[in-house]
């Protein structure tokens, strides 16, 4: 992330830490059993990362944020990418096509990181939602011709990038701040 507020940066390395976590445990649905072990080594990763940037967090969270003023807007973002999703994953479910729901909700946030990338005043977000966006898009022919859960390629992919932009962004931040506690 690059940021001129500490906490959003720290905040932003946590948080896409923990949801590549996330991901990568939804990665386990149905994976090629020799990946098992790569995507639970980066459920862990991410972990260790958003626990060490949840502490710079809770001691910052009082410094000032891009959303001062501007939660709702905030709110009103993740409230679309809901109803986006659970939407699409409702029609998904009647026309018996759940094994979509991981690329689905992959596309989703990819997509949500456009307007964050406004209000955060973070451009590297568009760079985020656009290399998510092609991955998911460049897996669609293979997906399309297979019968197995998408999430066994487009939860990792969409974890990797988590993971990737959340080490990165870590970088820059210690290398401006170092370790504040």
């Amino acid at each position: 992330m690059l940021t001129d507020y500490l906490r959003d940066q720290a905040f932003a390395i946590a948080w896409l830490a923990l949801m590549a976590a996330g991901w990568f445990g939804w990665s386990q649905e149905d994976p090629k059993p020799r990946l098992r072990p790569v995507w639970g080594a980066g459920s862990v990763l991410g972990f260790l990362l958003a626990g060490a940037f949840g502490v710079v967090v809770w001691r910052n969270w009082a410094t000032p944020t891009a959303l001062d003023g501007r939660y709702w807007v905030f709110g009103v973002i993740v409230l679309a990418e809901a109803v986006l999703i659970g939407g699409g994953c409702l029609l998904l479910a009647r026309r018996k096509q759940t094994r979509w729901y991981g690329w689905w909700i992959g596309l989703c946030v990819a997509l949500h990181f456009i307007p964050l990338a406004w209000i955060f005043e973070d451009w590297s977000y568009l760079l985020l939602s656009l290399v998510q966006v092609a991955g998911l898009i460049a897996m669609l022919p293979a997906l399309r011709r297979a019968e197995y859960a998408t999430s066994r390629w487009a939860c990792p992919w969409v974890a990797g990038t988590f993971l990737l932009y959340a080490a990165v962004s870590a970088g820059l931040f210690l290398s401006e701040y170092g370790y504040p506690l």
